[in-house]
């Protein structure tokens, strides 16, 4: 697919490929960490085909909700089909659009991407979701379709199209997907180093309610991640052990943002404080930790080793190398255009437009060739394009 092209600028030619770069000295991993968002979930797309042209593939992969259908087909392909797969799944779901040509400017867009909703909550998307015949609320109490307003078994094909997951399971690639327990609301993560992964754990992850059904696995069922936590940081924070890493962490809904002037707008804004990832709070608590690491450190480093017993000395072992991580933040930008229905506004243009700001956010980003280095100190590092405002 030419990602590039828009009816609008017919003749809009693609950048040249991004020159492949070497993995900075001192990292050990790079790490991709995927936020939820529906139809935003291009703008992921286009941010792993900017590293794929780096050269910079991942060793780590988290995602929740929509993020973990990117993840699953990116850890489930071979690095040189990962952008062709990404390309199908996002012309499959948005192959219905009936409003190819409209009008330019402002309010025409606004417009045009309400039909497009409408579209989606109508009929679906192909490829994704389809409606159930009773809707949900005239299905009998206690059957599966009384609890979800559409089908998620074309997503199941989908996935079982797309994704090999036999490559999930046994191939170097760490996988991550969150999930939330609907009978008692604790959050988990389905990870290939502990559990088989099939297309049950991807689905899960992205259930959600009400529009999306619940995933039984085992005895348990499963909403959307999205509910308790929208980003899957800190899973890989907690995991990575000593490791030096890069990690691109892609959010969908932008924490920061202008008040509300109408109702649309406070929608918009009430989406985006719901599901923005606390970054700021993850980073925080991971440095406080790191202090504290630092401190008991430089505390048992004061005790002879014999005073130590087996634990405290595996301990102070453990403690000789923290990790340092460097989070270079990619966070789409929400256009004037674009309403409260911006994550189930599945139109070929709109996905488009998601898919080009972050492939074009990525290689700005990578342009910043410091945030890439490793100085040996320690600790954690987080950087943002939008907040440098370059």
């Amino acid at each position: 697919m030419d990602i590039y092209s828009d009816p609008r600028t017919p003749h809009h030619k693609p950048l040249t490929a991004i020159a492949k770069m070497q993995r900075p000295s001192g990292c050990d991993g790079i790490g991709l960490v995927l936020q939820g968002g529906g139809a935003l979930g291009a703008y992921q797309a286009g941010v792993y085909q900017a590293l794929h042209e780096a050269g910079l593939e991942p060793d780590w992969i988290a995602g929740v909700s929509i993020g973990s259908i990117n993840a699953a087909i990116i850890a489930g392909n071979p690095p040189e089909h990962r952008v062709q797969k990404l390309e199908k799944f996002w012309l499959d779901i948005t192959a219905h659009d009936p409003y190819t040509v409209w009008p330019e400017g402002d309010t025409a867009r606004k417009l045009r991407n309400a039909l497009s909703a409408v579209n989606a909550m109508l009929f679906g998307q192909p490829g994704f979701f389809k409606p159930t015949p009773t809707g949900g609320f005239f299905a009998p109490r206690g059957s599966r379709a009384a609890t979800a307003l559409y089908d998620t078994a074309p997503l199941h094909q989908t996935l079982a199209k797309l994704v090999d997951f036999n490559l999930i399971n046994d191939g170097p690639m760490r996988f991550a997907v969150g999930a939330v327990n609907v009978a008692t609301a604790n959050f988990r993560y389905f990870d290939n180093h502990d559990i088989e992964i099939g297309p049950e754990h991807i689905m899960a992850s992205g259930a959600l309610p009400p529009a999306l059904p619940m995933v039984r696995i085992g005895r348990h069922h499963y909403w959307d991640g999205g509910l308790v936590s929208n980003t899957p940081l800190q899973h890989l924070l907690d995991h990575i052990g000593p490791k030096n890493m890069l990690v691109f962490q892609v959010d969908l809904f932008s924490a920061h943002g202008d008040v509300p002037r109408d109702m649309p707008e406070v929608l918009s804004r009430q989406k985006d404080i719901l599901y923005s990832s606390r970054t700021r709070t993850t980073t925080d608590h991971f440095l406080q930790t790191h202090r504290l690491k630092q401190t008991l450190r430089e505390a048992l480093h004061l005790v002879p080793n014999d005073k130590l017993n087996e634990e405290q000395r595996a301990m102070k072992a453990s403690l000789e190398r923290l990790p340092e991580i460097n989070i270079l933040q990619l966070i789409y930008q929400q256009k004037a255009y674009e309403g409260d229905a911006k994550d189930y506004e599945f139109s070929r243009i709109s996905m488009k437009d998601h898919w080009r700001a972050g492939y074009y956010d990525t290689r700005n980003t990578l342009g910043h060739k410091e945030w890439l280095t490793f100085n040996g100190t320690g600790g954690i590092n987080s950087f943002d394009l939008h907040r440098t405002g370059e």
